[in-house]
C-alpha cells in the first residue's frame, strides 16, 4: 500500500503534464485555411409582418361610424377665490446667562423646535418661526419656569 501511494502522487503530476502538452498542442496546430475571404457586412433589411395590435381595432371602428363611450368629468374651478399664506409666528426672547440658554435648548428638544441664536452687544435673542402658536404659546409658559420673558408675534419678513 505504502508504494502504491510513494508512486501515485509523481504519476498523477506526470499524467497532468502529458494531458497539458497534448491539449496545447491541440490549440496551437498549424493548420493552414487557403483562401479564406475577408469578412464583410452584409445588411439586409428584415421586413416584419405587421402584428396585431388591439389598438389598431379602435382605429377601425371610428371609420365604421363607431365611437367608444367615454366617462365625462367637469370640473369646477373657482379661480377668484383669494388664496390666504399661512401666518408664520415669531418666538423671541432675550437671555441674559448662560444657564437660561443651557434651560432653553433642552426645552426646545424636548418641543422639536429648531432655533436661531442672534448674538448682538444687547444679549443673546433666541429665534423661532413656526406656523403652530399653540406650541409657540405652551413654550412659552414653560419658560416662565425659567425665567425667561419670551412673546410670539406674528412674523413679517421685511422686503
Amino acid at each position: 500500500m505504502q508504494k502504491l501511494l510513494k508512486w501515485f502522487a509523481p504519476l498523477l503530476a506526470l499524467g497532468v503534464a502529458v494531458f497539458i502538452i497534448f491539449f496545447l498542442i491541440s490549440i496551437n496546430s498549424s493548420v493552414e485555411f487557403g483562401d479564406s475571404e475577408p469578412l464583410a457586412l452584409k445588411s439586409k433589411v428584415v421586413q416584419k409582418k405587421p402584428e396585431k395590435v388591439w389598438l389598431n381595432h379602435f382605429s377601425k371602428t371610428q371609420r365604421l361610424g363607431y365611437s367608444y363611450p367615454v366617462n365625462e368629468v367637469y370640473v369646477q374651478v373657482d379661480l377668484n377665490e383669494k388664496i390666504t399664506k399661512p401666518i408664520t409666528y415669531k418666538l423671541s426672547a432675550s437671555l441674559l446667562d448662560p444657564y437660561q440658554l443651557f434651560c432653553l435648548k433642552e426645552e426646545l428638544k424636548q418641543h422639536k423646535l429648531r432655533y436661531y441664536l442672534k448674538k448682538d452687544r444687547e444679549g443673546v435673542e433666541l429665534l423661532i418661526y413656526s406656523k403652530d402658536v399653540n406650541r409657540l404659546n405652551s413654550l412659552v409658559k414653560v419658560l416662565k419656569n425659567y425665567q425667561i420673558s419670551a412673546s410670539v408675534k406674528p412674523y413679517k419678513e421685511e422686503n
